[in-house]
């Protein structure tokens, strides 16, 4: 065997330990990447979840409005009625008792909104706190996978580690939406 020969088999040897030794490294990489896409999908079904229930409460508000507008305008015609005078006195107490029916069906309506209202600011309150900690997670994996990856260009183990500490925080913020109630 020549002098040659004995070389380039070494540096085949030394080029193949050190592929063995950055597989962890790629292994690492991969996790990361189907991490920071689940959370990523997780963080945006979250804020789609926030946009519709606040849409719908939206809706209930606006419901609240009008049932407020309606009760107040029945009220001012009562009042109206009180002071004018009126020809068929009975009629006008009838019409009154009818709108002030209204307005006790009106009352007891608009407070049911008002709580389903409220019901459903809390949920957006709830999920927008919950796409918060899957977007810091999102974005500390993403660091993290970006880090771990400069090893592979570096051949230098301290970026691996640190890739991890990144990568921990985010797995830890995006498993933190499950203590939020």
């Amino acid at each position: 065997m020549e002098p040659n020969e004995v070389q380039e088999l070494q540096e085949h040897a030394e080029h193949a330990e050190h592929e063995q030794a950055m597989r962890p490294v790629a292994l690492t990489m991969t996790v990361l990447a189907v991490l920071v896409a689940v959370v990523t999908v997780l963080g945006h079904r979250t804020h789609t979840e926030a946009v519709l229930d606040q849409n719908k409460a939206t809706d209930v508000w606006g419901e609240y409005q009008a049932q407020k507008i309606r009760s107040y305008d029945t009220d001012l015609s009562i009042n109206l009625m009180k002071v004018l005078p009126l020809t068929d006195k009975e009629a006008t107490k009838a019409t009154a008792e009818e709108y002030r029916k209204h307005q006790a069906d009106w009352k007891e309506k608009t407070d049911e909104e008002f709580k389903e209202a409220r019901k459903l600011e809390a949920e957006v309150e709830q999920a927008e706190a919950k796409a918060v900690r899957f977007d810091l997670g999102e974005a500390l994996l993403e660091i993290g996978l970006v880090i771990t990856s400069v090893t592979l260009l570096t051949r230098k183990r301290a970026y691996w580690f640190f890739g991890l500490v990144f990568s921990l925080g985010g797995i830890v913020s995006a498993l933190s939406v499950l203590l939020l109630k």
